[in-house]
């Protein structure tokens, strides 16, 4: 069962193949939502402190009665904190919300604000103020392990140069018919694990004909087909739901595309209509376009 497999990252680290997301989960929802998913298996679970509900993701996992050394909990710095000190506070802040003495995985959330997502502005002297303040906080054992989000190559190669550990993650958005193969290739030779965010596209994946005749051969859900389609990549998909059926169905992905379905999949280009799903208030602007690589 794909709830318990794991990856390694580089340093060692073990870290579950199937995260749940909780992106757009309200703070007084999510703890319930997280209690669901540790019931049914799930021992990953992402978070940010974009989403404002840290606090209720820790209240629910520690409601769960799972052990902590069992659970994976990833948050991530909030895109517009470039300076040292901001980003040592926010960490201790992290910690004190979600209520624990250590977090497994923190991610530098964009390479730039949201305001300023992909308009070329020069961040890369505040992503290693931002990138020292992990590895500080890492060293303390207040995190297990350090990585980005949204990052490009130019951003990665930033932190690969200057930084004193290389990320152990880079997570993205990456679907059926937006996946970053070059990015993923070039992560996948620097040893750094891809994350897939929104693996189903904000669930417009859902009715794709293409996708809908595919998953209908298989016998599986649409969504199903987009998870199973990051997991025979390599990547590490966070499917996000607040449905315990949906849940499990997300996770029983014990199936195999095959070979020429894959290559269809990988060559599909067909741009996704995020529909209502483009719009992104946590990140500052109010409208992303779709196929964007901006997103949870």
């Amino acid at each position: 069962m794909i709830l318990n497999e794991t990856f390694a990252l580089f340093d060692g680290v073990v870290i579950p193949k199937l995260g749940l997301g909780s992106w757009r989960i309200d703070d007084a929802a999510v703890s319930h939502v997280v209690r669901d998913a540790a019931a049914i298996g799930y021992r990953h679970f992402d978070t940010a402190q974009a989403y404002e509900n840290e606090r209720g993701v820790g209240e629910g996992l520690r409601a769960s009665g799972i052990p902590r050394d069992n659970l994976f909990v990833t948050t991530k710095l909030v895109a517009e904190s470039k300076r040292y000190a901001d980003a040592k506070n926010r960490i201790d802040g992290s910690l004190q919300a979600l209520g624990f003495d250590h977090i497994d995985l923190m991610l530098i959330h964009s390479p730039q604000p949201w305001t300023e997502f992909r308009e070329g502005g020069d961040f890369d002297a505040g992503n290693l103020e931002a990138w020292r303040a992990l590895e500080e906080a890492q060293q303390a054992g207040k995190i297990r392990a350090i990585g980005v989000s949204n990052f490009e190559r130019a951003d990665l190669d930033n932190i690969l140069r200057h930084g004193s550990v290389k990320p152990a993650v880079n997570q993205v958005l990456a679907h059926v018919g937006n996946t970053p193969f070059d990015l993923i290739d070039y992560c996948r030779e620097q040893d750094v694990l891809i994350e897939a965010y929104s693996p189903v596209a904000h669930g417009a994946a859902l009715q794709h004909p293409v996708l809908v005749e595919l998953a209908a051969r298989y016998g599986v859900g649409v969504a199903q087909l987009c998870i199973r389609y990051c997991l025979q990549l390599g990547l590490l998909p966070l499917p996000k739901s607040t449905n315990a059926d949906h849940m499990r169905s997300n996770a029983a992905v014990d199936f195999e595309i095959g070979e020429d379905d894959m290559a269809m999949l990988t060559g599909l280009s067909d741009a996704i209509d995020y529909g209502e799903a483009s719009a992104f208030p946590v990140f500052g602007k109010s409208r992303q376009t779709a196929g964007s690589n901006a997103a949870a």
